[in-house]
C-alpha cells in the first residue's frame, strides 16, 4: 500500500509540474501573440484545465467506478472555487465581486457545486436521462456568461481595445509562433493523459485491492485535479498586475477559468463518463 500511495504523490507532484511550467507558460505565450482577450484566454485555460478530471473521471467510468466519478467532480467544483476565492482575496481584487458579470458568474458557479451536491446527498443513480439535461444546461450557461459580459464588462473590453492599439498590437500575431504554441499545448495534452492514467490505475489499485472507498478515492482526485486551476486562477491576476494593467482584467480572466472549468467538469466530462460507464456496464 506504500507503494501505491507513493505513486500517488509523485503523480500528482508530476501533475502540478507540468501543468505550472509548461500549461500555463505556453497559455499566456499563445495569448500574447494572438492578442486573446482575458475572458478569451480564461476559457482557454478552463478547457486546458480540465483535462486531468477528463482523464481521472474517464478512466474511473471504465473501471466501474462512477460515484468516484461523481465525487471526482463535486470535490474538484468546491476547490475550485475556494481556490479561486482565495486567489482574489489575497491578489487584493475584493472590489472586483461588485461587478454584475462577476456577481453572475459566481452564482452560475454555485449552481455547478449545488447539483453534483445534490446528487451525492440524495444518492441519485447516476443514468443516461442526464446527458441531453446536462448538454442544455452547459449551452444555458455559455449563454448567460457571453451576454452578462457584453451587458456589463463593456469599459474592460473598450480599454483592452485601446492598449491593444497603443501598443501596436493590431497586426496577427506570428503564425509560426501560434503552430508551435499549438503543438506545444498537444504535447501537454499528451503527457498529461499519460500521467492522467497512471494516476488513475493507482487509485483503481487503491479502490480495490486495499478497500478504500470510492468516496475517499473521489475526493483525492478532486483535490489533484484542481492543481492546474489553482496556478492559472494566481497567474493570470499577477500576470496583469506586473503589467501594470486594470486589475479587473486579471479577475475577468480567473473568473472564467473557474467557471468554464466547473462547466466543462459537470456538464461534459461528467456526460462522458456516463455515456461511458453506460457502453461497459
Amino acid at each position: 500500500m506504500l507503494v501505491e500511495i507513493v505513486k500517488f504523490f509523485l503523480y500528482a507532484g508530476i501533475i502540478v509540474l507540468i501543468s505550472k511550467y509548461i500549461l500555463v507558460v505556453t497559455l499566456r505565450k499563445l495569448a500574447e501573440n494572438l492578442n486573446l482577450k482575458p475572458k478569451t484566454v480564461g476559457n482557454i485555460a478552463g478547457y486546458a484545465t480540465s483535462m486531468p478530471e477528463l482523464l481521472t473521471i474517464s478512466i474511473s467510468s471504465i473501471n466501474g467506478l462512477v460515484a468516484t466519478s461523481v465525487y471526482n467532480i463535486l470535490s474538484s467544483n468546491v476547490i475550485n472555487f475556494i481556490q479561486y476565492f482565495a486567489s482574489i482575496i489575497m491578489n487584493k481584487n475584493k472590489k472586483a465581486f461588485l461587478n454584475k458579470a462577476i456577481q453572475i458568474d459566481i452564482i452560475l458557479v454555485l449552481v455547478t457545486i449545488i447539483i453534483p451536491f445534490v446528487l451525492v446527498w440524495k444518492n441519485v443513480e447516476i443514468k443516461l436521462i442526464f446527458v441531453p439535461l446536462f448538454l442544455i444546461l452547459y449551452a444555458f450557461f455559455y449563454y448567460l456568461n457571453s451576454n452578462c459580459h457584453k451587458l456589463f464588462l463593456e469599459k474592460e473590453d473598450a480599454e483592452i481595445a485601446r492598449q491593444i492599439q497603443d501598443e501596436g498590437k493590431k497586426e496577427n500575431g506570428n503564425t509560426r509562433k501560434t503552430a508551435l504554441y499549438m503543438l506545444i499545448l498537444f504535447g501537454t495534452g499528451i503527457l498529461l493523459y499519460v500521467v492522467g492514467e497512471l494516476l488513475g490505475e493507482t487509485l483503481n489499485s487503491l479502490c480495490y485491492q486495499f478497500r478504500i472507498s470510492e468516496t475517499v478515492i473521489g475526493i483525492l482526485l478532486g483535490f489533484i485535479t484542481s492543481i492546474p486551476e489553482l496556478i492559472t486562477f494566481f497567474e493570470a491576476q499577477k500576470h496583469h498586475k506586473n503589467q501594470n494593467i486594470n486589475d479587473m482584467l486579471g479577475v475577468v480572466e480567473a473568473t472564467n477559468n473557474l467557471l468554464t472549468s466547473n462547466t466543462l467538469n459537470l456538464f461534459i466530462i461528467q456526460t462522458i463518463g456516463i455515456i461511458i460507464y453506460s457502453i461497459i456496464q
